[in-house]
């Protein structure tokens, strides 16, 4: 089994214009996916709609791992998400995440909580997965 990240996954997501987003997703997310991003619970098809936004959003970036660890099907990460919007300006948000890996490695659910380090109230979704 290959495993995902977190890493992987957003910088698909967000960052690697040569894939699709059903790529990137098919790629690095279960369909029964599931995600709370404090406090707030979405589904494979609300993700991927939030990601679409953030792809009209994000010009470049990089996520930065600071912790990560796998046991078994378990998943944790603390890492930072460095990012440039399109209108120039810069995001950079700490996430803390805990997941389920489904079977083939992809993640199953997430859940995770944000603190942002550098941008608006109106960013704090840009460098979670939701």
């Amino acid at each position: 089994m290959t495993r995902t990240s977190i890493e992987a996954a957003l910088t698909d997501l967000l960052f690697n214009g040569d894939l699709t987003l059903q790529e990137a997703a098919d790629r690095h997310f279960a369909p029964e996916y599931r995600q709370r991003t404090d406090g707030e619970w979405a589904d494979r098809t609300e993700f991927l709609e939030h990601i679409t936004h953030l792809r009209t959003l994000v010009a470049d970036g990089h996520v930065e791992v600071h912790e990560e660890l796998y046991d078994g099907s378990r998943y944790a990460d603390r890492h930072t998400a460095h990012i440039t919007k399109k209108d120039g300006t810069s995001v950079r948000m700490e996430v803390y995440v805990f997941a389920d890996l489904a079977a083939d490695g992809r993640f199953s659910r997430i859940e995770e909580t944000t603190l942002m380090l550098q941008g608006s109230s109106a960013d704090r979704t840009i460098g979670s997965a939701r």
